[in-house]
């Protein structure tokens, strides 16, 4: 994956975010899906395909990932 300029990229909050401070930002780049701490946006970000992406995400919805 190339690194995009994070300038151009369309960052949006998780509905899963708290009030408390721990929100995860994602951004789609290109056929990569980009995930980062919103405290922290000039900080590194972890990148994921599609379909890694779509699995996590079906995951959450499961209610796998839940304590």
């Amino acid at each position: 994956m190339t690194t995009p300029d994070r300038s151009e990229l369309r960052w949006r909050k998780s509905s899963r975010s708290s009030n408390y401070g721990n929100c995860v930002e994602v951004a789609f780049a290109g056929d990569d899906v980009l995930a980062r701490d919103s405290k922290n946006p000039a900080g590194q970000h972890l990148a994921f395909d599609q379909v890694a992406w779509s699995s996590f995400v079906r995951g959450v919805r499961d209610g796998r990932f839940t304590t």
